[in-house]
């Protein structure tokens, strides 16, 4: 039994207004030529499967154009989880009619656990694997809020829901698999944060929960799954350490903080119960780079990309001290009449004056949301003992802004 776990396509999300649905075509092409050429039985997919909860019909088009090819390709068995940025309804309207491409889909909890614990069957209608198809777990799904908890309270509240959740997954599959007449793999599915995980600045992951980031760590998902593949960080890597508690990683880079990454997906095999991880890198569909340092640091490495002419994306982070006068001229007269884009330039000098003051040059580009709120706090003169009461506030309005169960359908 071979499965490959991939997570976070974020289909439809673009880079700094630049549109990116050519390089989604061809990464679903080539998933589509991996899945024959591993000869999977099952593609996994763990959460954030579109960017938005209202995505466009192009990236509409190329998720259901995909999933026919999945379907075409041998691939027996399609697992689509919901992550915290897709629409839970939007995901399931369909799922009857995916049934019959043996697309599978879970987009938010149901009315009994059961919904979550699928049992995959051979070509031959015989059982093969048993998959604990667990989405984002949203708050309300988690914990009774009470009034006048505090942080602390919130967080362990969401840590031990988390974990009683999977319990109460696990008991129902071991439940099923003690029906069935062999041994079959038991794997579950994940889209949380997890304790020690590895995240980048500005690679667009969301906190989960507000105002609490519930980091779980591998006794959340107790014991008894051969293999838990998670979604919602981009970077790969192992859950403190464990083989087979895995993020896949999102297979293109989301941000220009993602642009050195190596991209992957997770080949997973079983030899009856017991799995073998094996990273398949995926091939870099634009090539996206950083470039930072003085002047003529930043002038020669444009010059060099230039050269090769591979139609590089690029920012432009300026870390001098001298003058230069209008730095995205300046960039745009280095790069004229050459394949590159450049998609951000970026003056380092006047975000370090936003850090301590205010200054006539900054712009909201120079700043996060937060930024911009800590700084109308000062700007009022806010005292101390009301600033915490304030943020907490205002990233609940963040993170109802953000929830896509909340955009009109």
């Amino acid at each position: 039994m071979r499965i490959i776990h991939t997570s976070d396509w974020h289909i439809g999300k673009s880079l700094h207004g630049r549109k990116r649905y050519e390089e989604f075509e061809a990464f679903f092409l080539w998933l589509a030529e991996t899945i024959v050429q591993r000869q999977a039985d099952a593609l996994v997919i763990a959460g954030d499967i579109f960017d938005t909860g209202a995505p466009s019909t192009r990236a509409q088009e190329l998720y259901y154009q995909f999933l026919v090819q999945a379907a075409r390709s041998g691939c027996r068995h399609v697992v689509v989880v919901g992550g915290n940025h897709d629409s839970p309804r939007f995901l399931e309207a369909p799922k009857e009619l995916l049934k019959l491409l043996n697309v599978h889909v879970v987009g938010c909890t149901g009315e009994t656990l059961r919904e979550e614990v699928l049992l995959l069957k051979d070509q031959h209608g015989a059982p093969e694997m048993v998959l604990c198809a667990v989405p984002f777990l949203r708050d309300k799904d988690l914990r009774d809020v009470e009034a006048g908890e505090s942080p602390e309270d919130k967080e362990r509240k969401l840590v031990e829901g988390i974990q009683r959740h999977y319990a109460q997954v696990i008991d129902e599959a071991k439940g099923l698999m003690a029906t069935l007449d062999r041994e079959v793999p038991l794997v579950a599915t994940g889209h949380l944060f997890t304790r020690g995980g590895v995240t980048n600045d500005d690679d667009g992951v969301r906190d989960l929960y507000v105002g609490s980031l519930a980091y779980v760590g591998t006794e959340a998902f107790g014991v008894g799954f051969d293999y838990v593949a998670l979604g919602h960080l981009h970077m790969a890597q192992k859950v403190q350490g464990s083989d087979f508690i895995r993020y896949s990683g999102s297979p293109l880079p989301m941000s220009f903080s993602e642009a050195a990454h190596k991209k992957s997906l997770l080949l997973v095999e079983f030899q009856g119960r017991t799995p073998t991880v094996e990273a398949l890198p995926v091939p870099s569909f634009r090539q996206l780079e950083s470039v930072r340092g003085d002047w003529a640091e930043i002038s020669l490495r444009l010059q060099q990309l230039a050269a090769l002419n591979q139609g590089h994306w690029v920012e432009v982070i300026f870390e001098g001290n001298e003058i230069v006068g209008s730095l995205r001229d300046e960039v745009e007269k280095l790069v004229s009449g050459s394949t590159l884009e450049v998609l951000r330039v970026k003056d380092s000098r006047v975000t370090n004056r936003v850090l301590s003051q205010m200054h006539a040059q900054e712009t909201l580009e120079d700043l996060s949301d937060l930024d911009v709120f800590l700084r109308c706090l000062d700007a009022n003169s806010t005292p101390e003992e009301q600033r915490p009461q304030l943020l907490a506030t205002y990233q609940e309005a963040l993170a109802s802004l953000n929830n896509p169960e909340n955009v009109a359908e």
